[in-house]
């Protein structure tokens, strides 16, 4: 009789091999890292001496789980931000705390964590992207766990890179480090096709080549991201990673939720595997992954819990359920996606995602010993029939819970037993995870509490107080100064006719601050005049926190005001909106004849207002220059003066200030 390290005796082997094999009452044995035998109990008892016997009585055997998705660290982000667009959660919540809080010992903590809920949840392996993925690689060897580990790349800055070079170059020592690793496989991860550029995707793709490393990247997750490739890219997320040579590689496709029809076949082609993560999906109102039709097309598609912040569990027997049920209910089909199928998706075809289906996956002799064992003592449990082969495949799909698993084997390594975990000290994990959960509670409740701190958090600010003089004075006709303004002959610097958009986010309070957020659209080649009929469109969109305090009135009511931070507005409309969630709103929109022009040798603006939004608001010319000291602001209001009795006009309103103030005394 051979001599081995462990028999599981007794159980239901569900061993998941091309075969189906079911064994009841199966075994099977584990000496070293692998197994060594697996049948019948009757047959394996014959064959092996084990020092250890587990009786498996009652309880299902089968090949360890696969979480094909997920961002093990983000269990410290749980429940932070939560029925939010990905955009926002992801823009507005998830880098700005990350940017903030995340170092090795924060990715420690949130991995063992991790790991713990992972392996009572009956997942032996999983395919992560994170940042210091260094740090996720120790906790998760220490552990005992296997795992497909990507190194995150980013066109910005990350919290453990300053630019994507440096993060390339953390991949290769990554790679280095823990090549040939029996538990951890390195691998490379490009954030996603928006988050980064065309030469990140191809030196990702080169030094996967290079390096036989896997690359784990999120595509297609959202509509939103399809419409705006096919704009930037000029091709669909897979369609443009393809022609960049990236699937030349092993690549691990998060999400694939809005895949068009004629990329189907070349995830295919090139062997990709995908990353379907139903909860993920639905909980962040992503859609429905094509499941059926790329499956049909031959592509392995394993399941993916996604990050703890965006799922908020990492239970994989919620997953697989959720996984079976939604292609019935997009197709109207009870009979899409069968139990037999969805659980293969979760353990062999999972494997083959990842690129591993010839190590793990299964319960075959020669396979990596990666084993769970499910009770069946439950009343959820309770029957049991055996009426056909998927009777089995359908209690570990409909009835069974995370609650179930007993024991787990990692590479031969018992990790688990009796739900009791033998390599993580929970009570300390949990401690050190609490102390950080409340300095980010203080944190955000710091940042939720101040326009200003929200405001800097997306990033992409000037910090610095821009001061404008300026005056606004109502008149009836436009035309008429503006011909004024061309006869006194000022040397124009700039000319432009613009229409402008915009959106006034308020907030009340004493402070009186208040987000702008412009659309500006530079109209040329129409016909001459002050609003041309026929027009190209240069648009350009700027956020400002501004304040609504006037520092000072100077005569004639020129007023000196200020914004306090102003940026490029990289994200929508309705980014902005859901983000700040103001009280109220208000837009203005307007057609703007602008000159730039020198008077007494300083640069003044001089704009020409037709307000068409609201309505019967008016026209307006207002004069400003933006100023840096109070000498330089005197002198620019006199200036401003002067200007005013230059063109006949004079100002009736005093401290009217902005269109904004004018529009709330309406």
């Amino acid at each position: 009789m051979r001599k081995v390290d462990t028999l599981l005796l007794n159980g239901t082997v569900v061993t998941m091999n091309d075969k189906r094999d079911v064994f009841s009452p199966g075994a099977v044995a584990i000496h070293g890292a692998e197994i060594v035998a697996v049948g019948t109990a009757e047959r394996i008892s014959s064959l092996v001496e084990a020092d250890t016997v587990v009786d498996c009585s009652d309880r299902i055997i089968i090949p360890g789980l696969i979480n094909a998705h997920t961002h093990i660290a983000m269990t410290l982000l749980r429940g932070l931000a939560d029925d939010l667009r990905l955009d926002v959660w992801l823009l507005g919540y998830m880098m700005p705390v990350e940017r903030e809080f995340v170092s090795p010992d924060f990715v420690d903590v949130g991995t063992r964590l991790g790991c713990a809920e992972m392996l009572l949840s009956g997942i032996t392996t999983f395919n992560d992207m994170y940042y210091f993925e260094d740090a996720v690689a120790r906790a998760t060897a220490d552990v005992g766990m296997r795992a497909v580990l990507g190194q995150t790349v980013l066109k910005f800055p990350a919290p453990d890179a300053e630019s994507y070079d440096e993060s390339l170059e953390l991949c290769r020592q990554f790679i280095a480090e823990w090549y040939d690793h029996p538990l951890i496989t390195p691998a490379i991860s490009p954030h996603a096709p928006y988050t980064t550029t065309e030469d990140i995707l191809k030196a990702s793709s080169a030094l996967a080549l290079q390096t036989n490393a896997p690359i784990h990247i999120h595509l297609s997750e959202t509509a939103l991201e399809v419409r705006d490739a096919r704009r930037d890219f000029g091709h669909p997320p897979i369609e443009y990673v393809e022609t960049l040579g990236l699937f030349d590689a092993k690549v691990i496709a998060a999400h694939c939720v809005h895949i068009q029809d004629h990329e189907i076949p070349l995830l295919s082609k090139h062997g990709v595997g995908v990353a379907h993560n139903p909860s993920s999906n639905l909980k962040l109102a992503s859609g429905f992954a094509p499941v059926l039709r790329m499956r049909q097309a031959g592509v392995a598609v394993g399941i993916g819990t996604d990050g703890p912040a965006s799922n908020n569990d990492l239970d994989m027997f919620e997953e697989i359920r959720l996984a079976s049920f939604l292609p019935k209910a997009t197709t109207g089909d009870p009979t899409a996606l069968p139990a037999p199928e969805v659980f293969a998706m979760a353990t062999i075809e999972g494997a083959a995602a990842l690129h591993m289906a010839d190590v793990i996956g299964s319960l075959e002799v020669g396979k990596l010993a990666d084993i769970v064992v499910i009770a069946q003592e439950g009343p959820h449990a309770t029957p049991r029939y055996h009426l056909n082969p998927s009777n089995i495949y359908s209690h570990l799909v409909y009835a069974a819970k995370a609650t179930d698993v007993r024991d787990v084997w990692v590479h031969g390594r018992q990790l688990l037993r009796e739900r009791q975990l033998l390599t993580i000290d929970l009570v300390d994990v949990r401690r050190r995870a609490a102390e950080i959960a409340e300095q980010i509670n203080a944190f955000m409740q710091e940042r939720e509490g101040s326009l200003l701190n929200k405001t800097l958090a997306i990033g992409g600010f000037e910090q610095q107080e821009t001061f404008e003089v300026q005056v606004k004075v109502a008149v009836d006709d436009l035309e008429a100064v503006e011909e004024r303004l061309r006869q006194c002959g000022f040397p124009v610097v700039k000319q432009s006719v613009r229409q402008q958009f915009d959106t006034y986010f308020l907030f009340g309070g004493e402070e009186r601050r208040y987000l702008r957020y412009r659309e500006d659209n530079e109209l040329t080649g129409g016909e001459e005049g002050p609003f041309p009929a026929s027009l190209a469109v240069h648009p350009s969109y700027r956020l400002s926190l501004m304040e609504g305090i006037h520092e000072r009135v100077y005569q004639n009511s020129v007023i000196l005001s200020r914004s306090r931070y102003t940026a490029q507005a990289t994200y929508s409309l309705r980014f902005y909106r859901e983000y700040f969630a103001p009280q109220a709103e208000l837009e203005i929109v307007k057609w703007r004849n602008r000159y730039r022009i020198l008077f007494q040798e300083t640069e003044l603006a001089v704009n020409f207002d037709r307000i068409t939004r609201p309505q019967h608001m008016g026209t307006f010319v207002e004069i400003k220059s933006r100023t840096w000291s109070a000498s330089d602001a005197e002198h620019k209001a006199q200036l401003i003066s002067q200007l005013l009795d230059r063109l006949g006009l004079e100002v009736d309103v005093k401290g009217e200030g902005d269109y904004l103030r004018m529009l709330e005394k309406r």
